[in-house]
């Protein structure tokens, strides 16, 4: 467990900041810009499930929490273009398992939904209306760390947990309207 006995460090004024091995990089370096993306997409996580009534489904939505901060620290640990990304004692990974859960729960969550007939604008319910907005959160989050995997080596599973992260909230955005019967349809140039 990690243990934080002082909030404030200090070492940050510099504008730097430190990574899990110790080494320090400027608080704008891409990596930086996308585990701040994974820690703004866990805060909007955090605050659409407070909209969400289900227990079950809390569960499931603290459980992808616990693994944005799996992320956050996978990303924060460097590593060398021929790493294998193995986690180990010391060294947080994304894993496979982690990305293959997201993608039963995508599949679980699509069996239950009306087929789409249109795109659907970001709405209806309002559990709904704040996880599509975690969705667009997670689309950024995900371009971030693909900016960053441009300049340094990351972890596959970290960029296929992301990208998997935004297909079940789209589903599950439009699970929390009524299994797709509430979503909002986009009519093409209807605003015309």
């Amino acid at each position: 467990m990690v243990k934080l006995n002082k909030i404030y460090t200090r070492t940050g004024d510099d504008g730097t900041t430190g990574l899990v091995d110790g080494s320090r990089i400027a608080k704008h370096d891409p990596r930086m810009a996308a585990i701040g993306d994974v820690d703004e997409l866990n805060s909007t996580l955090g605050v659409a499930i407070c909209e969400i009534a289900d227990d079950a489904l809390v569960r499931e939505l603290r459980n992808v929490q616990n693994d944005l901060f799996d992320l956050g620290a996978d990303l924060a640990t460097p590593a060398e273009a021929d790493d294998d990304f193995s986690p180990s004692e010391m060294v947080l990974r994304i894993v496979p398992s982690q990305v293959e859960r997201l993608e039963t729960l995508i599949d679980a969550a699509t069996a239950t939904l009306d087929p789409l007939t249109s795109f659907i604008l970001p709405g209806g319910a309002k559990a709904a209306a704040a996880i599509h907005l975690v969705r667009a959160v997670a689309r950024r989050t995900e371009r971030a760390c693909v900016a960053a995997g441009q300049e340094m080596a990351l972890n596959p599973q970290a960029l296929a947990y992301v990208n998997r992260l935004s297909d079940y909230l789209f589903v599950l955005g439009r699970a929390l309207n009524n299994g797709g019967k509430d979503d909002i349809l986009w009519v093409p140039g209807g605003s015309r």
